[in-house]
């Protein structure tokens, strides 16, 4: 299982994360990153990591 996070001040609102794992984040009002489930295991930590490599800002960090 892994914990999911995102630093609020690195994340402009690409909106990678949410197109990519929509069951993992999604956004609030103007297009940041929200997380949905923080602690993540089997196919939503799959997408969880997907994310975070997607993220240009690598605002999303994954820990054990």
């Amino acid at each position: 299982m892994s914990r999911v996070s995102v630093d609020p001040d690195l994340c402009t609102g690409h909106g990678r994360c949410y197109s990519l794992a929509p069951d993992v984040f999604d956004a609030d009002e103007v297009g940041h990153c929200v997380i949905l489930i923080e602690d993540v295991l089997g196919e939503m930590e799959e997408q969880a990591v997907v994310g975070e490599k997607n993220c240009p800002e690598q605002a999303i960090t994954l820990s054990s």
